[in-house]
């Protein structure tokens, strides 16, 4: 291994898993060994599999694709004080203009684009609220009505405007934080597959804390094998993907007891408070920050207002997983 894979962990891998998603890339009497790469980027773990001979020309190809990931953190972070969206939220004390990088514009304007499609089941402003609940998970203690109506109120993605022509934005509100963790991560793993591809090395797959991004199929396959909901659900399906992306959210394996009651690490911005539904969406879609924003927005919907929702998205698919009385349901939303 090159010192300058060092950072991360490679290794050869022929079944795996990704996260809770990825299972094999091709059947055991079949099976091929990819290299796979892991590094931390965005307070998670991302992990890259590629299909290639070629260590060397692959090391390469990983290190750029995490270079990418970790200059886009300085962009989207909002733990980090001096990222530019972090820098776009105290502007919020000013309500001047603040010129966008393309990167931060982009990830914006798609994302208002689904907030206002969704009525504001998703909303990029509930930076407040993210820390309330940080708060709230690492102390174990429920946050007050008091706090968490103030938190609301410094909430609202029609607050935050957006320029075209000059590529700016200006939030109108004061106080109001943004937060992207619902869309951010699904846009850099498509920036780390176009940097594969840059280099080459477009038989991979990447996953970016659970957001897959999926690029050609590996040798002797149709695809890269997933599975919905993860290893421990066992009606859930197996699909073979190539070419698009995977993005899953919901609570039914994260989540925290505060006065008994269960909540998610998810937060409907409607309610101020972690969901409680305990279900799960999976969204199939051409791109991860489609993929990834959409499934932000239908655990806040929920099945019924999703089915209506994504009857006008192209390409796209959903499943639902709801935990009822100890069984897991399935609903999957799509094409016949």
């Amino acid at each position: 291994m090159t010192n300058s894979t060092s950072r991360f962990i490679m290794s050869r891998v022929a079944l795996l898993t990704l996260s809770t998603l990825v299972y094999a890339g091709v059947s055991p009497n079949t099976c091929l060994a990819y290299l796979k790469y892991q590094d931390n980027c965005m307070g998670t773990q991302f992990t890259l599999l590629i299909d290639h001979d070629d260590e060397i020309s692959a090391e390469t190809g990983a290190n750029a694709a995490f270079e990418e990931a970790k200059r886009l953190e300085l962009v989207f972070s909002d733990y980090l004080g001096d990222s530019e969206l972090s820098m776009l939220s105290d502007s919020s004390y000013t309500m001047k203009k603040q010129r966008l990088s393309d990167d931060l514009f982009t990830v914006l304007k798609h994302g208002q684009g689904v907030s206002r499609d969704t009525n504001g089941s998703f909303d990029m402003t509930i930076g407040q609220l993210s820390r309330l609940w940080r708060i709230a998970r690492f102390k174990k203690t429920m946050p007050s009505q008091a706090k968490i109506s103030r938190a609301m109120s410094m909430t609202g993605y029609k607050h935050l405007k957006l320029f075209p022509k000059t590529k700016e934005a200006r939030l109108t509100l004061e106080g109001i934080e943004l937060d992207l963790g619902g869309i951010a991560k699904g846009y850099t793993a498509d920036r780390m597959l176009k940097t594969l591809r840059r280099h080459c090395l477009s038989r991979c797959i990447i996953d970016a804390g659970g957001d897959l991004v999926i690029g050609d199929p590996p040798r002797k396959s149709k695809g890269w094998r997933i599975k919905v909901g993860g290893l421990e659900h066992s009606a859930s399906p197996y699909l073979e993907l190539s070419n698009c992306a995977a993005a899953t959210s919901g609570d039914i394996e994260q989540f925290v007891i505060l006065n008994g009651k269960r909540f998610s690490h998810l937060i409907n911005p409607f309610s101020g408070l972690g969901l409680t539904t305990q279900a799960q969406v999976t969204i199939i879609a051409p791109t991860g920050i489609v993929a990834d924003s959409l499934a932000s927005a239908c655990i806040v919907l929920g099945i019924e207002k999703s089915q209506r929702y994504l009857r006008n998205q192209r390409q796209t698919e959903a499943y639902f997983m709801l935990r009822n009385d100890g069984q897991v349901d399935l609903t999957y939303i799509g094409s016949d």
